[in-house]
């Protein structure tokens, strides 16, 4: 036990946050405008606060102390003395404890109480007044940790991204209600690393998962009061830390996360986490005061100009992190770095990532942030994505991010879902989300890479309900319906939610396999939603961001002896599929213009009669019919494919182009039960709004 009462030696200020040594911890704090700051200790109930020091020196605007004979599990938090000038931008109150920074784990909860908040709940201009009462008993605090942990010869999968196949999840959800898995690991890491559940991703055929936030959030108290719960969490309570209520073992939390991760390299799948540095849970200026306001609001956060005590809002969210300040940005890398390293996760969905290249001037690719990872040793061999926009001005930014960075292609899942529902002029617009978007991508040497293909995410309807709803039904979220997207570019093919029409329901499935098809014969990445594949319902709510319940979690009940499904099968059929065919996944740009074989360049569009396409039938606001042939040189040989779309409302017979090959068709979107089958006739039939996809080898001799 450290010495109570006794001062602390001076230490370092690096690096940043508890750093135990073996004989005592370091502590090190940033504030570029605190007086000083206190270190508070506390029991092991967390409740009782049993020393209290002043950090004895500041070098460098970081605070730091050494406190001897301290040890992993010490709970602790800061007071920070500094001026409670709202209007200049400082808000120091050393009655609020504070979580550090850089703690990598936390003990306790947040106990929504008024004085959280740094200035009187209910005054007069209440932000300008400051409130003094003591916080610390409805403030979680900071723990600290020993990370060490055996990796031995642990390697990541590294996957290409030509052959990466990505499946959005929530880690609560996805295990929360999974039959098969012990319901003390339900909705956890644990849970994720049970053998039932790889073996399901490992034949569903994905090679990535990408987790919704696992880092620490809050529970907004807005929320609470409503008897809801921040679900998705996209409100950030500490960047270095998991979010406890994902761990089976919270006092084992470094060895959980990382049993998980090392479980699924070994079946060769990466972990993609969605991580959140645009802002943090304390909100606008009428926010609770929790960390980073009360140690230094004025450098943590971007504020109007002229007008200090209000915060900058691109995010929607009330607060901006003020990325462009060193020690902030510092903050960001070193967490990057902390999750990349200690936990060997394999790469990182940035929200909102148009505020990350954010400066002075509004977004540039070359901002200090999209800099400093590029240079990265660490982080720049990572998958990075980019959601590319915000709420700011010029915040959509689809395509502008630089080389290094794929981004959320909405474009695509927007293209996608106007051509599937039957929209006029849509043949141009797909067939260039189909190439991964040349348009906005094929620049500045970016591969296809660049363009993360989606046709839904967590933020909107699921398959199902895009195909089975027109309007939000948002009810239960507490906001009139009002909240979510008003504009899904979904058709419910005749009736308001479910139904038992047959013929509505056929047309439904056909649609949902198309586009699912269309999603893996594109170039670039094909992003699954969780739960599309066993056909996963929100019963209309498109923005279900605050339900934890049977609304949000995967329903496993569907599947047959819990491992199948028609749906399921078709899935894992077009993963397969796409790893059988370069052509599918091509990792570089293709224009048309190379020759792979006699009279077959790399790509060619053609009709339905074969016949290639016109200016004036690329120009045709009535066509719905498509066919797309693409080719592949690889050593020892090659492939073609051909991919015949039909968004009509008629089935149709499609010629297929010449030369003639070997051909073999692979998917059939109208039959999902359909067994590949050689194809003995010069056309193909393809049934109302499906696709059909044709494959055949090309051996070296002939190319």
């Amino acid at each position: 036990m450290p010495v109570l009462g006794a001062k602390l030696a001076a230490g370092s200020n690096h690096p940043l946050g508890a750093t135990w040594d073996g004989l005592g911890v370091n502590f090190a704090v940033f504030s570029a405008n605190a007086d000083r700051i206190e270190l508070c200790v506390f029991d092991r109930g967390g409740r009782r606060e049993i020393a209290r020091y002043d950090l004895p020196e500041c070098t460098d605007e970081v605070f730091h102390g050494y406190l001897p004979d301290a040890s992993p599990g010490l709970i602790y938090g800061y007071r920070a003395h500094g001026p409670y000038q709202p209007e200049r931008g400082h808000r120091f109150n050393p009655n609020k404890l504070l979580l550090d920074p850089y703690a990598k784990a936390m003990f306790g909860d947040i106990q929504w109480s008024d004085t959280l908040f740094g200035y009187r709940v209910g005054a007069a201009r209440a932000d300008l007044s400051f409130d003094r009462r003591d916080s610390a008993l409805a403030m979680p605090k900071s723990v600290v940790t020993d990370d060490y942990f055996a990796w031995g010869d642990h390697r990541r999968p590294r996957r290409s991204w030509d052959e990466t196949i990505i499946y959005e999840a929530h880690l609560r959800g996805l295990t929360r209600i999974h039959p098969d898995i012990p319901p003390d690991r339900q909705g956890t890491f644990a849970g994720l690393r049970d053998p039932r559940m790889l073996d399901y991703l490992v034949k569903l055929g994905i090679t990535a998962i990408e987790l919704l936030p696992v880092q620490a959030f809050l529970q907004d108290r807005f929320l609470v009061e409503r008897k809801l719960t921040n679900y998705w969490g996209y409100s950030t309570l500490g960047f270095f830390m998991p979010q406890p209520a994902y761990l089976a073992n919270p006092e084992q939390a470094g060895h959980e996360i990382r049993a998980t991760v090392r479980r699924l390299h070994e079946a060769g799948i990466e972990i993609i986490m969605d991580v959140v540095y645009n802002h943090t849970c304390e909100g606008n200026e009428m926010g609770p005061t929790l960390s980073w306001r009360g140690l230094d609001n004025a450098s943590y956060y971007r504020l109007v100009p002229g007008q200090e005590r209000h915060f900058i809002n691109d995010t929607g969210c009330g607060n901006t992190l003020n990325i462009g300040h060193p020690r902030v940005l510092q903050m960001v890398m070193d967490s990057l770095r902390h999750w990349a390293e200690a936990y060997q996760i394999d790469g990182f969905r940035f929200d909102l990532g148009t505020i990350l290249g954010r400066e002075s001037g509004g977004f540039t690719p070359g901002s200090g942030f999209f800099d400093a990872v590029r240079q990265d040793p660490v982080l720049s061999q990572l998958k990075l994505i980019s959601e590319p926009w915000d709420l700011g001005p010029g915040g959509y930014q689809l395509g502008n991010h630089p080389p290094g960075f794929s981004e959320w292609n909405a474009a695509f899942r927007d293209g996608a879902r106007r051509f599937w529902r039957g929209d006029r002029s849509q043949r141009p617009e797909i067939a260039r989300r189909l190439m991964a978007s040349p348009d906005l991508f094929d620049h500045r040497r970016r591969r296809p890479w660049a363009s993360v293909n989606f046709i839904t995410a967590h933020d909107g309807f699921t398959l199902h309900d895009l195909v089975t709803y027109v309007q939000r039904h948002n009810i239960k979220n507490g906001e009139n319906n009002r909240d979510g997207n008003d504009n899904n570019i979904s058709s419910n093919w005749g009736v308001e939610g479910e139904t038992s029409d047959l013929g509505i329901n056929i047309i439904r499935n056909r649609v949902k396999r198309a586009m699912l098809a269309t999603l893996y014969v594109s170039y670039g990445v094909p992003m699954l939603l969780a739960g599309d594949e066993i056909n996963q319902t929100q019963r209309g709510n498109n923005n279900a961001y605050c339900q934890d319940n049977e609304i949000s979690w995967i329903d496993w009940s569907g599947l047959e002896d819990g491992t199948s499904s028609p749906m399921l099968n078709f899935v894992a059929q077009l993963g397969e599929m796409r790893r059988r065919y370069p052509s599918l996944r091509s990792a570089i740009f293709r224009h048309g213009v190379e020759l792979i074989a006699p009279d077959v360049n790399d790509t060619a569009w053609f009709d339905e009669l074969g016949v290639p396409l016109s200016s004036s039938a690329w120009a045709d606001p009535n066509a719905q019919l498509l066919t797309l042939r693409r080719a592949s040189r690889e050593p020892g040989g090659g492939d073609v494919t051909i991919v015949m779309f039909n968004a009509s409302g008629e089935d149709r017979n499609f010629v297929i182009p010449t030369p003639v090959f070997d051909w073999v068709i692979e998917v059939d979107t109208a039959n999902p039960v359909h067994q590949r089958a050689r194809v003995a006739e010069p056309s193909v039939l393809v049934a109302a709004r499906s696709i059909v996809v044709l494959g055949a080898t090309i051996e070296e001799s002939d190319l």
